[in-house]
């Protein structure tokens, strides 16, 4: 898709507006089926991040919930406890802006529980405010890539010999804006485009280790208000969670290395995975003339 996106393109992104029956996590939850894995989850302690932690805390899961703050990690961890109790939870209060912060994560995570599963790099922050390049702070934008990038980088750069050793996964927050023109939002754009690409590298590296990169849809949030964007906050945080969830459960790993939105039907997805394996779709290339293009091609 290219060129500059109206808000009627982008309800036609965000179609769906609750879990449905392909991603229900409900048979999931019921038999824990995460018991016994381990979970480190980045930008935890609010929003998306702590739908996804309570999804794979239901299910079962270890977790370590990682954020710059703890006492809203704290405030998570509560509400977990009150709806899973005895989960077993690890809070690391890093800031993922730091080098570091991935080694000292996952090596408290080995420590605690002597081993990673999945991966879900969900931090980041929105492009604010909206400017055209030569009106933003270079010292903002730069910071949009430190959190955005780096952020993700680092974490998987270190939890990567972990992953390794399990066949394990790793989930990155993305967003279809990556594949958007927006004016004002050079930023955060760039940087979702680069995770996306990371994701597709990070898979054929890395093959028994299956990445997947997730726009989440639209979701009210503290990030989202922040953003100040005129695209309507219509998605749950739960959407993401369950999509997550449903794709670490191994029910398409031949989406690994590719771009996945949480709001499309992925039945739809599933029912093309011919089509996407043999044309290589939903990843970063050149597009093909249109009239030669697939339904799926417009992602890529």
């Amino acid at each position: 898709m290219s060129g500059i996106i109206g808000l009627d393109e982008y309800e036609a992104f965000s179609s769906i507006e609750a879990i449905y029956p392909l991603i229900d996590p409900s048979a999931v939850f019921a038999s824990r089926a995460f018991k016994g894995r381990v979970v480190l989850i980045t930008g935890a302690s609010g929003g998306i991040g702590r739908s996804i932690s309570m999804f794979y805390a239901r299910a079962g899961a270890d977790l370590v919930l990682v954020s710059r703050t703890l006492e809203n990690l704290k405030a998570g961890e509560v509400e977990i406890l009150k709806e899973v109790p005895g989960a077993r939870i690890e809070l690391v209060d890093v800031d993922v802006v730091h080098p570091d912060s991935g080694t000292e994560a996952v090596k408290r995570t080995i420590a605690v529980f002597g081993r990673l599963d999945i991966l879900v790099a969900n931090a980041g922050i929105p492009s604010a405010p909206h400017a055209p390049l030569a009106e933003k702070d270079p010292l903002h934008w730069w910071c949009t890539q430190e959190v955005n990038v780096r952020g993700v980088f680092v974490f998987i750069h270190s939890a990567l010999p972990e992953l390794v050793k399990r066949k394990g996964q790793i989930v990155i927050t993305s967003s279809a804006v990556a594949h958007l023109r927006v004016p004002g939002s050079s930023d955060y754009i760039i940087s979702k485009h680069a995770v996306n690409r990371l994701a597709e590298l990070v898979s054929l590296e890395y093959p028994d280790v299956k990445v997947y990169s997730v726009h989440p849809g639209v979701v009210a949030s503290q990030q989202a208000r922040e953003a100040a964007t005129s695209f309507p906050a219509i998605d749950p945080p739960e959407l993401m969670a369950a999509t997550a969830m449903w794709l670490t459960m191994r029910n398409a790993e031949f989406l690994s290395g590719r771009f996945i939105n949480a709001t499309w039907d992925l039945n739809e997805v599933v029912a093309k995975k011919d089509e996407v394996v043999r044309e290589n779709l939903l990843v970063t290339k050149l597009a093909r003339p249109a009239r030669e293009s697939s339904d799926l091609s417009g992602a890529s």
